[in-house]
């Protein structure tokens, strides 16, 4: 196999949870190849720079695997090899989150009227 989607490589990697999700995330934008924006149908080959935005974190990885096939998340690491800034990046993004919860993280789903109560004392 010489080349696989974008769409299918990034789902069969687990940065998606489905392909459809990795369709939206190209089309917004928040999927680039070597800083310019790609389409759902791009080829990835070997050695191709990723710039991933899944919407809770940002990867910045090299291709080193190809697969349009979505198996086990230990199979799916070897797939890519994310760079030393990115992973430092991740790390202190989540430790702020840690740190500093937002206040509605917890809630699920519509809140009762003691959640809306909390989030109003926050607001005030």
């Amino acid at each position: 196999m010489d080349n696989v989607r974008i769409d299918k490589w990034l789902w069969a990697a687990r940065f998606f949870k489905t392909r459809q999700l990795a369709i939206d995330a190209i089309d917004n934008g928040r999927v680039k190849a070597g800083g310019d924006r790609v389409k759902p149908a791009r080829l990835v080959k070997l050695g191709d720079k990723l710039h991933i935005d899944n919407g809770s974190d940002e990867w910045e990885v090299l291709v080193v695997g190809l697969s349009d096939k979505r198996q086990a998340a230990p199979i799916a690491r070897t797939l890519y090899e994310e760079s030393p800034d990115s992973i430092a990046r991740r790390a202190k993004e989540a430790d702020r989150r840690r740190l500093f919860r937002e206040p509605g993280a917890d809630i699920k789903g519509r809140p009762t009227k003691r959640d809306r109560r909390t989030l109003d004392s926050f607001n005030e």
